[in-house]
């Protein structure tokens, strides 16, 4: 057998959970284009709603982990640069940088929550109402929590020469 069987639930799941990350970065990136905000990307646009009201170091957004493929450091020093975070250094650990929302940044945070709360105002005429969302949330933490697991088993092996 040559890889991976391509219609087994679990492959789907893994495929459909990178395509859905992608779509949701499609759309975000089409709004803020419809909404003529070119000077942050979606990335950073979902980075900025994840800060919210919280002043946090760079290190605590990535551990956060919500930034497939994407340098945070980067991506917060574009912020800066652009206007929508202010950062300064800790007052108790000079080597600290904590991060928080710019006025800019606020008002880009209340228009995502706006469009947030609008998809979800249009989620039930989809089918997809409170009990679907819940159940699939369900699903994808024991889905996390098992990879969770995963981690400190070095379950993959190589034959000799592959490697």
């Amino acid at each position: 057998m040559r890889g991976y069987p391509l219609t087994t639930p679990y492959y789907d799941a893994i495929n459909l959970i990178e395509r859905l990350h992608r779509q949701f970065l499609d759309v975000l990136k089409v709004e803020l284009e419809r909404a003529n905000i070119l000077d942050i990307n979606n990335i950073q646009s979902m980075i900025l709603h994840n800060i919210g009201t919280d002043e946090l170091t760079v290190g605590e957004l990535t551990v956060r982990g919500y930034y497939l493929g994407s340098n945070v450091s980067y991506n917060v020093k574009k912020m800066v640069e652009n206007g929508y975070l202010l950062q300064e250094r800790s007052i108790h650990d000079k080597r600290s940088v904590r991060v928080r929302l710019s006025e800019k940044g606020r008002k880009l945070n209340d228009a995502l929550t706006g469009l947030y709360k609008k998809h979800e105002g249009l989620l039930e005429s989809a089918g997809l109402g409170d009990s679907r969302l819940e159940s699939m949330n369900h699903v994808l933490r024991d889905l996390e929590e098992f990879w969770s697991a995963q981690m400190g088993t070095g379950s993959l092996t190589l034959a000799a020469g592959e490697g």
